[in-house]
């Protein structure tokens, strides 16, 4: 099978290593070409390719849970997508396809602080140029990046009460998540127990209340996120004002 197969010990991955800081660097040099380029991104032209890099996500997506069905690995307990990156891929697509504000407010939180945190500490075993590297980091490259792209781009601002819908929305999920946990032996998001090795989950308190420890430090978070990112008077208004008539 190759890149598609393969065992860990033929493509171990190794954090900090150089596919690890070249992955970054690519992180790092996209956001700022998307910041930079915002005016020239705001061009209709650029729908298609929203679209195109939806579907792409999709494809991508779906060819990962057959590399597990074929490999033996998808399992109900772990394969299903819910941990906190899978939502956001899942929003992330959504967003793309039909440019919701309220699908925005939630994912430029979850992907900031989730998938940013995923890209620092990747939870991977296997290292370039097998399939599962490109999936893992083509697929937080983007939940990344199409938020920033919104923000820059479309002019899309979270406000204090994105940060309460993001509340509503975890906690709405939570139960759900818990409930399906117990039904098939899963530990999706950490909800029925902490990971075995050492994690920040460790100084968050016992179960079950390192739970609500992590909860409160994602929003203490999210405000700092808001505060960065909120808009910031007549500069922004008047910049996403001229956009949408270029859009127009």
């Amino acid at each position: 099978m190759g890149w598609f197969g393969g065992s860990y010990e033929e493509y171990d991955f190794n954090m900090f290593s150089v596919s690890h800081f070249i992955i970054l660097a690519i992180l790092i040099i996209g956001a700022v070409s998307v910041f930079i380029y915002r005016d020239k991104f705001a061009e209709n032209q650029w729908r298609k390719a929203e679209i195109g890099i939806a579907l792409s996500l999709i494809v991508i997506e779906l060819t990962y849970h057959f590399w597990m069905y074929v490999n033996g690995n998808w399992k109900v307990s772990h394969a299903i997508p819910l941990e906190l990156c899978s939502l956001s891929l899942v929003l992330t697509v959504l967003l793309l396809l039909t440019r919701s504000k309220m699908i925005y407010e939630i994912l430029l939180f979850t992907a900031l602080l989730g998938a940013s945190q995923a890209f620092l500490t990747p939870f991977l075993n296997f290292d370039f140029p097998h399939f599962r590297f490109f999936h893992f980091f083509y697929s937080h490259l983007m939940i990344i990046w199409v938020p920033l792209y919104f923000t820059w781009v479309k002019g899309y601002r979270p406000t204090i009460w994105s940060v309460l819908k993001l509340f509503l929305f975890l906690n709405a999920i939570m139960p759900i998540i818990m409930l399906i946990n117990k039904l098939v032996g899963g530990n999706y998001m950490y909800l029925s127990h902490k990971p075995k090795g050492a994690s920040l989950l460790d100084v968050l308190g016992p179960y079950p209340w390192y739970i609500l420890s992590l909860e409160g430090m994602l929003i203490s978070l999210s405000l700092i996120v808001w505060l960065i990112f909120r808009g910031k008077g007549a500069n922004i208004n008047s910049h996403t004002s001229a956009r949408k008539k270029l859009e127009s």
